[in-house]
């Protein structure tokens, strides 16, 4: 049951008639994992936690360094060499004394990933490397457990949701193949700072929409942003019935 705080802090959402007191009660109830404490990181946590998701788990392995601060806006310049995974969740826990907020500072891979994905809701990866997010996918696919996907570079940026309960949805493999892949990294390519902000904004409302049930989520679409444009376009996406991970 929400307390009657909760129902105060959460007042502007439970007013609208499709949310109501049920959603609520499902963001109280999940259990939501993040991969990735940085630009897409900071927007996805700062809002899940605001909106009243009750377990966020943050994962990262780096700290704080001086190029984040551009568009990581979780983190204050005295925090520079501190873990971002700690701070993140120092930050939320600010925002919203009400959720449990667990920072892991650690490269997340093999059983302990497996093990965080089954005991998630729903996971968002906001990582920058390929090898993180077919690992990611193909834990995610095992477990039956949504994958809220983003990714932003330069002016560009990218959202899609990948939920293998569905039968028409496809998974991470099956856009990309695994080997081949070049990672390319804001450090080598840049990036613009609100890009990260409004692809990872994006990321937590598809969130809350698997969550709650309410709205159409990105299944089977993939969104595409071109931010110096201000352009966005949708390509629909296919299962390979082919793949390796999620066929069959």
């Amino acid at each position: 049951m929400l307390s009657d705080d909760e129902l105060l802090r959460y007042s502007r959402q439970i007013l609208m008639p499709r949310f109501d007191i049920a959603g609520q009660q499902s963001l109280k109830s999940a259990r939501v994992l993040v991969l990735g404490a940085g630009g897409l990181g900071c927007p996805v946590a700062l809002y899940l936690g605001a909106a009243g998701v009750g377990q966020l788990t943050l994962v990262d392995d780096d700290d704080i360094e001086l190029a984040n601060l551009q568009r990581q806006i979780g983190f204050a310049q005295s925090w520079i060499g501190d873990s971002k995974a700690q701070r993140l969740a120092e930050r939320v826990r600010a925002i919203n004394p009400e959720i449990t907020v667990n920072p892991a500072q650690t490269r997340l891979e093999g059983d302990a990933m497996n093990r965080l994905v089954a005991e998630a809701t729903l996971v968002l990866d906001c990582t920058d490397n390929f090898s993180t997010r077919f690992a990611l996918n193909r834990a995610c696919v095992a477990n039956g457990v949504p994958l809220v996907s983003g990714a932003a570079i330069r002016g560009e940026g990218q959202v899609t949701v990948y939920d293998s309960r569905q039968p028409e949805s496809p998974c991470y493999h099956c856009l990309y193949p695994e080997q081949g892949n070049e990672d390319l990294t804001c450090s080598e390519a840049g990036v613009i700072a609100p890009l990260v902000g409004m692809i990872g904004a994006t990321q937590a409302m598809e969130a809350i929409k698997v969550i709650t049930g309410i709205g159409r989520p990105l299944v089977g679409r993939l969104l595409i942003l071109d931010a110096w444009q201000m352009e966005w376009r949708e390509m629909r996406l296919a299962r390979d019935p082919d793949c390796p991970v999620c066929a069959g």
